[in-house]
């Protein structure tokens, strides 16, 4: 197999590694990849935009946790499969089923994730800026929400690999990626095409999970000073000697 995987003959060899392959395919490959990029990050993109505001309904109501915490996880427990053939009848054969099966899954882990991160929020840190004459919605944005993202940019770095793995399920209404090719390349045990496709929606994953890591990195610095604990602690009296200085001005 390795004399003959960059020759041509190495296609009529049917080997699992072909450089014939990759140069006489490289744009079916690359509209593949394309498109299974497009459909894991406007699957994810809308997955957080809805799970956002649920994650906030659960907090705020205490009746309503349990219930959007619940509907999220039986979403997460249809198999796939079903999932598609169900949301085929309303969406028709079109990309639209995938990304929103893709949607709906991403539920679990997103809105659990968020809701982690602003109940891990320090009680003192919100009582500071209150004190400080922070609304609730610039205390969301302006304290919680940037606490908060180590919790969230985790939860979006699960969503985003399985995401990655699940478009290619996507391939039963033509709409998977590189499933498509995996797909195809298994109907006909075509090797190089079931290699190829595979190792590039593995290397999807990880370039994802190594820029979604990078931008938690980015968005908090604080974490990279010393210990997360130390770090909350000298943020609470920092934002309680504020909050003294206010009220004593005010």
């Amino acid at each position: 197999m390795s004399g003959r995987a960059g020759g041509a003959n190495c296609l009529e060899a049917n080997d699992w590694v072909c450089g014939e392959y990759l140069r006489t395919r490289s744009q079916e490959l690359l509209d593949a990849t394309l498109q299974h990029l497009g459909i894991t990050a406007v699957s994810v993109a809308l997955g957080l935009l809805l799970a956002f505001p649920l994650a906030l309904l659960a907090r705020s109501r205490r009746g309503a946790a349990g219930p959007v915490l619940g509907l999220t996880t039986v979403l997460y427990t249809i198999p796939s499969l079903a999932m598609f053939a169900l949301l085929t009848p309303v969406f028709g054969v079109s990309a639209a089923v995938v990304v929103t099966g893709l949607v709906l899954y991403s539920l679990t882990i997103l809105v659990r994730n968020i809701l982690a991160g602003l109940q891990a929020v320090p009680a003192g840190v919100r009582e500071a800026a209150r004190g400080m004459g922070y609304g609730p919605v610039r205390l969301l944005f302006g304290v919680e929400l940037p606490l908060a993202i180590p919790a969230l940019v985790a939860g979006l770095r699960i969503a985003t690999v399985s995401t990655v793995a699940m478009t290619t399920v996507g391939s039963v209404v033509g709409y998977g990626g590189l499933g498509n090719l995996i797909a195809s390349g298994m109907a006909g045990f075509f090797k190089a095409e079931v290699l190829t496709a595979s190792v590039l929606c593995v290397l999807l994953a990880l370039v994802a999970d190594v820029l979604l890591m990078a931008l938690q990195r980015l968005l908090t610095p604080w974490t990279r000073a010393g210990d997360r604990a130390g770090v909350r602690s000298r943020a609470v009296a920092w934002a309680r000697g504020r909050g003294r200085a206010a009220k004593a001005v005010g």
